[in-house]
């Protein structure tokens, strides 16, 4: 199995794939899409592919059971993130047990256990079918799990992300927003007629920052605090003039329990307690994107399944634990599909020297055919 996976994840990552709704001018997923179809049907796998989104297809390649049994997805992202600083991104080289490219880690060595997983299953005569979810665009929008959604009925899932071989069951969520302060517009030498909304923007950075310090109180046992930042900020056209807009971008991850309407609720009070130490203070804020955090009970079945899959495969008892990325898990929970994450290892995901563990991508697969075994049997 492993020079064959080994293979399959080498013409994975020597496929260019970076998301364009990150890097204008990104490839895709058109060409990686096209190589799945193709590998899942020379494997025997029936292949449907969705396009609801012209240019961003999602592959759906499945294994067929006999009939009555559970059906269990396995999802994987196909899209990658910039190969900024990595000149031969998708030149994938192997050291010892390291395949080094982007996307390795995350999350083609995932793909590629799948994809293996399944072409096994096909031959086992489970009554159950499994389901490869190959998607587009994780690293930004999620559409491609959205669109995947709408056609699979699945009684089970396992996110293929990196897990270092542990099988996790939470992971945090989050809320973008922006705080934008109004100034009023002036020349450089009027300082009566302008207002630095720069300026008036530091006592809003100041109250984040206590929100955060506030936040370190409220903790996951698996996941650990709850935490905002401020990610971004913007303002001034030029040296001579004052600035008549600050806008401070931020970031709120949220754990478990917690909803976008609690966040909203936050910036709220936030902001009251900037405009009453300052009434003359102008400001709004806005809400971008919203994920929702992800949790499935530590004994449910697929749980149970995954765990004892991955104890058979690795010869050891796995970790049972969170993650602290967000995943399409929680649009595959949201849809009351009971789901684990469980991956490779490796390191370097979004970052230059991106590498992961060949062995552990072989263990990866070896259980994920025992879970499907468990849950499709």
């Amino acid at each position: 199995m492993l020079a064959d996976l080994t293979r399959l994840l080498s013409e994975l990552v020597a496929i260019d794939s970076v998301n364009p709704s990150l890097v204008a001018g990104g490839a895709g997923e058109g060409e990686i899409a096209s190589f799945v179809s193709d590998w899942s049907r020379s494997a025997g796998l029936d292949v449907e592919r969705l396009e609801a989104t012209l240019g961003r297809p999602t592959v759906l390649a499945r294994a067929r059971g006999t009939g009555g049994g559970r059906t269990l997805l396995l999802c994987a992202h196909l899209d990658t993130v910039s190969v900024e600083g990595m000149p031969d991104a998708h030149r994938p080289r192997i050291e010892g047990d390291r395949l080094y490219g982007r996307g390795g880690y995350d999350m083609k060595a995932g793909l590629a256990a799948a994809l293996t997983a399944c072409r096994r299953i096909a031959s086992l005569d489970l009554a159950g079918d499994v389901v490869v979810a190959a998607v587009a665009d994780e690293e930004h929008a999620s559409l491609g799990i959205q669109e995947a959604l709408r056609t699979v009925r699945a009684d089970a899932a396992i996110v293929t992300e990196p897990t270092e071989l542990a099988v996790a069951i939470a992971h945090k969520g989050f809320v973008w927003a922006e705080l934008e302060v109004t100034g009023r517009a002036a020349h450089g030498s009027r300082p009566h007629l302008g207002v630095d909304a720069i300026v008036k923007a530091g006592p809003v950075l100041t109250a984040i920052g206590r929100l955060d310090a506030g936040l370190a109180a409220k903790t996951h046992p698996l996941l650990g605090r709850a935490s905002v930042h401020a990610s971004t900020i913007a303002g001034g056209v030029e040296l001579s003039s004052y600035p008549a807009r600050c806008v401070v971008a931020l970031e709120r991850r949220t754990l478990p329990g917690e909803t976008a309407e609690q966040v909203r609720a936050e910036l709220d009070d936030l902001l009251e307690g900037c405009r009453a130490a300052d009434p003359e203070l102008e400001v709004e804020h806005r809400h971008g994107l919203v994920r929702e955090p992800f949790a499935v009970p530590a004994d449910a079945e697929v749980v149970a399944a995954v765990t004892a899959a991955a104890r058979e495969a690795i010869g050891g008892e796995p970790e049972v634990g969170g993650v602290s990325y967000w995943a399409d898990s929680a649009f595959i929970a949201a849809a009351g599909v009971p789901t684990v994450l469980f991956g490779p290892s490796g390191d370097g995901a979004h970052g230059p020297g991106e590498w992961v563990s060949l062995a552990s991508t072989e263990i990866t697969a070896r259980a994920l055919v025992g879970a499907a075994r468990r849950i499709c049997g």
